[in-house]
């Protein structure tokens, strides 16, 4: 699903350096605001604060409501980017930190919590 609507978004984004209706813009902004705010809300459920940030701030670019007036040559500069970031995005792995002093196997390193909520060495 993740894939299917970075592809989509890019697409429309890179359609948005042709010259079409002042209705496709619109469309572009509510489609962009759905699909980053879909992308943000996965990001946060898998861990990946930054991506969360970075797709948040995008569906607040891009919402309809406030309008940001940049011009047609800052737009287009902005589409091509978060395009090709979009894209890229596709084929990088994010990087996957775990944390192991949350597992549920106690390390020797750290102490566990009794079921009094007294710290007990393990």
């Amino acid at each position: 699903m993740e894939r299917i609507i970075k592809i989509f978004l890019s697409l429309i984004l890179f359609l948005c350096l042709v010259k079409m209706p002042f209705g496709y813009y619109q469309f572009v902004r509510f489609a962009s605001l759905i699909g980053f705010t879909i992308l943000a809300y996965q990001a946060n459920q898998k861990g990946r604060q930054t991506e969360m940030i970075i797709y948040g701030g995008l569906a607040l670019l891009f919402q309809p409501f406030l309008k940001i007036a940049l011009g047609r040559q800052m737009w287009n500069v902005v589409d091509v980017i978060v395009g090709i970031g979009l894209l890229i995005s596709i084929f990088m792995k994010p990087k996957v930190s775990v944390n192991t002093k949350y597992t549920d196997k106690p390390n020797d390193q750290y102490q566990r919590a009794d079921f009094k909520g007294l710290v007990v060495p393990s």
